[in-house]
């Protein structure tokens, strides 16, 4: 034999001995896709948040992800905070339940910022965790455990969770439960968790307390939002589609109210988001409502309003083709009677003006009709009495489940 073809074989020899049989194959390259969201509020003196002690406290928060994936990552919040927020531990786990603070001990992991345990997130800032390796199935429950050493300056937060937090005293990020705990409903600090996948996109729903969820089944998870996640897994052709819910109740468009208005926090909570290429936005029932709340106005101060309102859909619609994002345009409900708002004919008119240009085309790049799916026929000024939850101005949650179910979901497939 060649005395050179020897040493190679040899040298092949060597490096198959050397090789692991079932040598762990590369991560395939994935991207960074939103699952669950909330938008983020200063907290007020009506939140029952402003009255918890946090110093010394473990928080858990359960949150119902969209999007499944093989990792995922938190994104943590202090945009209205006044100073520097501390965390000394966050830990994430699988829920057993939503609704219930128990956990998978299994499932329980630290979350690292940069590699430490702990972290300080700048007043008015957001922050991303490391990536953390435990696999998120769709539709499923989260619970995000956060460690305070001493109270936040001002808690940044989501007022309206529609979902219980739980308190406790003492450092409990893994205990598999909190029995004692007190409870609220709102989220503080979290705003957001994405998952890694080979591939995927994110609707995003930018509106009022009708996408948040007033009148919703507190941990039942059937806001609108919720029903068009469930109907996108359960199709195969848009199952890589997560969904988040960005609603803030009180929301405008033009003024602040709950939260800042739509167009100040547009960045924060649309463009940012992980993945997203979607939008779905439902504002306005506010703006036409609080107009008259004290007293009769104009004609020149409705035809003002309205003009003003749809210029700032305009604006939203070119902020959003800015960014890649397909902008539709939903209609906004009948709220005759509504008990806090007392609408008049020229509300109504009004609302039917604006729901006017949001179905025109050249406008939205697509529409969702709410106001067809939800009104009742006898009465189209307000909401069809099965799917009003007595205030005549939210949904029931069965009225959550028509809006959902209205959605076309060839909005969310390939450009034809």
């Amino acid at each position: 034999m060649n005395p050179r073809h020897a040493l190679l074989g040899w040298v092949a020899l060597a490096w198959l001995a050397a090789t692991p049989l079932h040598a762990e194959r590369p991560r395939a390259p994935a991207v960074w896709i939103g699952s669950w969201a909330s938008a983020q509020q200063p907290t007020e003196t009506r939140d029952a948040a402003s009255n918890v002690d946090l110093a010394g406290m473990t928080l858990r928060q359960v949150v119902h992800l969209s999007l499944g994936g093989d990792r995922i990552r938190l994104r943590l919040s202090n945009a209205f905070g006044t100073g520097p927020l501390r965390l000394s531990g966050v830990h994430v786990a699988r829920a057993m339940a939503a609704g219930s603070p128990r956990i998978d001990p299994a499932t329980d992991r630290t979350v690292t910022f940069a590699g430490a345990n702990e972290v300080t997130i700048p007043a008015g800032a957001d922050y991303l965790s490391d990536p953390v390796d435990l696999a998120a199935g769709a539709l499923s429950d989260l619970a995000v455990s956060l460690r305070y050493d001493a109270a936040p300056a001002q808690p940044t937060l989501h007022a309206a969770s529609h979902a219980t937090s739980w308190t406790l005293a003492g450092d409990h990020l893994t205990a598999p439960d909190l029995p004692g705990a007190k409870t609220f409903t709102h989220w503080l600090q979290i705003s957001g968790v994405d998952v890694a996948r080979p591939s995927g996109a994110a609707v995003v729903a930018l509106g009022d307390s009708i996408t948040d969820g007033s009148w919703s089944t507190t941990d039942g998870n059937d806001r609108w939002p919720d029903i068009l996640a469930a109907r996108l897994q359960a199709d195969p052709r848009t199952a890589h589609l997560g969904v988040l819910n960005v609603g803030i109740g009180g929301n405008r468009v033009l003024a602040d109210g709950r939260g800042p208005n739509a167009l100040a926090r547009f960045d924060r909570d649309v463009t940012a988001q992980a993945g997203a290429r979607y939008l779905v936005v439902l504002e306005g029932v506010n703006d036409l409502g609080t107009l008259t709340r004290d007293g009769p106005v104009s004609p020149e101060a409705h035809a003002d309003l309205v003009s003003r309102l749809t210029a700032a859909y305009a604006q939203i619609i070119a902020r959003g083709h800015q960014r890649g994002l397909r902008v539709y345009g939903a209609t906004i409900l009948p709220f005759g009677r509504a008990t806090n708002y007392h609408p008049d004919a020229r509300n109504e008119a009004d609302r039917q003006a604006v729901n006017a240009w949001i179905r025109a085309p050249g406008h939205f790049d697509g529409v969702i009709d709410f106001d067809a799916a939800t009104r009742d026929p006898a009465q189209p000024d307000q909401l069809l009495p099965a799917y009003d939850s007595g205030d005549h101005l939210h949904p029931s949650p069965a009225g959550y489940r028509a809006m959902g179910q209205a959605i076309d979901l060839t909005l969310f497939g390939p450009k034809t």
